[in-house]
């Protein structure tokens, strides 16, 4: 079937190209600053470019809670040659959205975590071949176990992509958990939540349960089972090489808050 645009092309998608490519060709701003600094403020760290405070986006001072993630966000900053990529620097990103958006919106940022915990993926089990089925109970129901031992919030899986609501019991003891993060926690969080695909391996980071590699492994269990039956994609497999760098550099942001 031919797409309504009558060339093949899917006119969304062609829109959402013309839009990264804009963003991509963009100018770098050139480095202003020869020295960086940290100082301490109420509340945590700032950063200085000579002697100049930085703020984020919304002009709020850029605040950090922890001396790790102060120093990390002041290397970022450091590392920038003749011109200033935000590409490369993600701690600050998130300090900014902590600051920025969370803040201000953190009650429906929880609720938004609350809904993927109702929807989770470890929740959503395939209804065949028996081998995937097998695979999934062996990886994903350790991971069910950790949260109702450690977290309190008993998931229940079920086959087939019909939702099916976890209890409130489960969803209740979730927000607990969530809701005692500061603004920080959350804005790490949210972002290996989406990452994922999963509320509860976003927990598993927060709470250094498991590694890194293995988080993402499990995120992507139905995928790599998809790759073992057909074969890799070499343009999906840089997609998601692109995705687990930024997803490397979340864990680093909620390890540098502890």
């Amino acid at each position: 079937m031919s797409s309504p645009s009558g060339n093949g092309t899917d006119p969304q998608e062609l829109a959402r190209k013309i839009a990264a490519q804009a963003v991509y060709e963009r100018p770098l701003a050139k480095r202003f600053y020869k020295e960086v600094a940290l100082v301490e403020q109420a509340g945590g760290y700032g950063l200085t470019l000579d002697g100049r405070p930085v703020k984020t986006p919304l002009k709020q001072l850029l605040s950090m809670p922890t001396k790790a993630l102060a120093d990390g966000v002041a290397r970022e900053w450091d590392a920038q040659n003749e011109h200033i990529n935000p590409a490369t620097m993600l701690l600050t990103k998130l300090c900014n959205t902590a600051l920025d958006r969370v803040g201000e919106g953190r009650a429906r940022i929880v609720d938004e975590i609350i809904d993927y915990a109702n929807a989770d993926l470890l929740c959503y089990r395939a209804e065949g071949p028996v081998e995937l089925v097998a695979r999934q109970s062996k990886r994903w129901d350790p991971v069910l176990a950790w949260a109702a031992d450690t977290i309190g919030a008993r998931f229940s899986p079920t086959a087939g992509i019909v939702h099916q609501s976890q209890s409130d019991e489960c969803l209740s003891a979730f927000r607990g958990l969530v809701e005692g993060f500061d603004d920080f926690t959350i804005a790490g969080f949210h972002n290996v939540m989406t990452l994922t695909g999963s509320a509860v391996l976003a927990a598993t980071a927060r709470e250094e349960h498991l590694t890194g590699d293995e988080i993402w492994a499990l995120a992507h269990l139905d995928e790599d089972w998809q790759i073992e039956q057909w074969g890799e994609d070499a343009e999906e497999q840089e997609r998601r090489d692109g995705r687990q760098k930024e997803f490397e550099a979340m864990l680093e942001f909620l390890s540098l808050l502890k």
